[in-house]
C-alpha cells in the first residue's frame, strides 16, 4: 500500500520553508498531498495570489529540487467557513490519505476528531520562511529573493506579482 500523506499550506507565496518541509516529509512517505488552502481567494493583501499561480509555484519549486511529480499532488481545494465540515470538504477533493502533517492548532485537532494521524511538520527557520515576512519585503522593496527557490522568484517577476501586491496596498489605504 501507497503511504501518502496531506499538507495544507496557503502558499503566499511558496518559500523555501515550505519546500524543506515538504522535501522533509517526502523522506517518510511514498507521495504527498499539497492542498493549497484558501484557492478562493486572490488579489488581497493576505491572499495575492490566485490558486493557479501558486500550484504554479509549487510545482516549479518541487521541479526544481528535483522531486519527482510521481510523487505528489497538487490539490487547490476552497474554505467552507464551517469547521466541522472541513475535514470532509478536504477528503473529497483528494485522493486518500492516512496522515496529516501541520503545525496549525486548528488543522491539528479537526483531523484528529476526525481519526487521523497527525504529525508536526519540523521548522525552518521559520522567523524568515514566513509568507507574511516575504509580503511585508515585497511592501517595502526589501530582499524578498532570497527567501524563495529561484524558480519561484522567476514567476513571481513574471505575473508582476510585487506590483500586484503594492498595488493592493495602495488600494487598502483609499
Amino acid at each position: 500500500m501507497v503511504k501518502r500523506g496531506l499538507f495544507v499550506g496557503r502558499f503566499q507565496p511558496f518559500h523555501i520553508g515550505h519546500l524543506t518541509a515538504i522535501s522533509n516529509i517526502l523522506e517518510k512517505l511514498d507521495e504527498l498531498v499539497i492542498v493549497v488552502g484558501s484557492s478562493q481567494y486572490s488579489h488581497r493583501m493576505d491572499n495575492p495570489f490566485t490558486a493557479g499561480e501558486r500550484v504554479t509555484m509549487i510545482r516549479r519549486a518541487l521541479e526544481e529540487k528535483g522531486i519527482s511529480p510521481s510523487r505528489y499532488w497538487i490539490v487547490p481545494v476552497p474554505d467552507v467557513h464551517v469547521q466541522v465540515t472541513w475535514v470532509a470538504q478536504v477528503i473529497g477533493y483528494t485522493p486518500f490519505f492516512t496522515v496529516v502533517y501541520t503545525n496549525d492548532s486548528l488543522t491539528l485537532r479537526l483531523f484528529t476528531e476526525a481519526g487521523y494521524k497527525v504529525k508536526p511538520v519540523p521548522f525552518h527557520k521559520r522567523e524568515l520562511y514566513s509568507a507574511t515576512e516575504i509580503r511585508k519585503r515585497m511592501l517595502n522593496e526589501k530582499n524578498w529573493e532570497e527567501l524563495l527557490p529561484s524558480s519561484v522568484v522567476q514567476f513571481i517577476k513574471e505575473i508582476n506579482g510585487v506590483e500586484r501586491l503594492q498595488d493592493l496596498a495602495k488600494s487598502d489605504v483609499i
